[in-house]
């Protein structure tokens, strides 16, 4: 992967890469007077929706924001069944993925997992490896400086002197895929907490009210069409931009 500081990406209408993150769930819960946990399962479901019409249009990597480094704050009881659904995902959904000829990545540090996740997770990794359909990217204990930070380190131990731009993209955790064309975030928060830093410095973003359990193919749609009707100059004027790219 090349920084797009440094290289300007291919006009495409269908994002290449979206990146999300899932933001509401326990709101949602809380509005219909239920469990938060009861939000977490529905979002889930929300997720198979996203990948299934992710896969369809044609977007080729998509990379969720599911568990942050920070998340470890929140309740144990929240966390707890955080990774057991987690878990479980991972046993039921990557069977299905791996039929549909979609492959399973999951960025992040591991060290705190429990065991059992672990072995999911690489499981999943080496069942669907060599699948040429969507990447599908879980953040699992994920952080963007944590990202930069462990790239910055990779390349010091392989005795370079000098870190450049290309060495700490490709030691990134997503360092083997395009960059994010499209974020989205949904619950109405207006910031990227600390998601891909790095990786989105060219990145559409693209925030809505829209809580993540109720996000679907209409809301998708919605993403996609303002993506569509932006300009993505990369640092050019709208005057250098080929007729058709031109917004406006």
């Amino acid at each position: 992967m090349n920084s797009s500081t440094q290289t300007i990406l291919a006009h495409t209408d269908v994002p290449r890469h979206i990146a999300v993150i899932m933001d509401g769930n326990g709101r949602w819960a809380k509005k219909r007077f239920l469990p938060r946990a009861m939000g977490h399962q529905r979002g889930l479901n929300a997720l198979e929706t996203m990948v299934k019409h992710c896969a369809k249009i044609g977007v080729q990597y998509l990379t969720m924001f599911a568990f942050s480094t920070e998340n470890w704050r929140r309740p144990e009881d929240e966390v707890s069944f955080l990774m057991s659904l987690f878990l479980r995902a991972l046993q039921k959904q990557v069977k299905r993925l791996h039929e549909n000829n979609m492959r399973l990545k999951v960025i992040g540090s591991r060290g705190r997992f429990h065991a059992d996740i672990v072995a999911g997770i690489e499981t999943a990794e080496a069942l669907t490896a060599q699948n040429t359909g969507l990447t599908l990217s879980i953040a699992a204990d994920y952080g963007g400086r944590w990202d930069i930070l462990q790239a910055a380190n990779k390349v010091l131990a392989e005795g370079h002197t000098e870190i450049t731009e290309a060495l700490i993209s490709r030691h990134l955790m997503l360092g083997d895929a395009p960059e994010p064309d499209l974020f989205i975030r949904t619950g109405g928060e207006t910031r990227i907490s600390n998601f891909l830093l790095w990786q989105m410095a060219y990145a559409e973003l693209y925030f809505t009210d829209v809580l993540w359990p109720d996000f679907d193919e209409k809301a998708l749609s919605a993403a996609i069409s303002s993506f569509q009707n932006r300009e993505r100059r990369f640092g050019r004027t709208s005057e250098q931009l080929p007729v058709g790219q031109q917004r406006g």
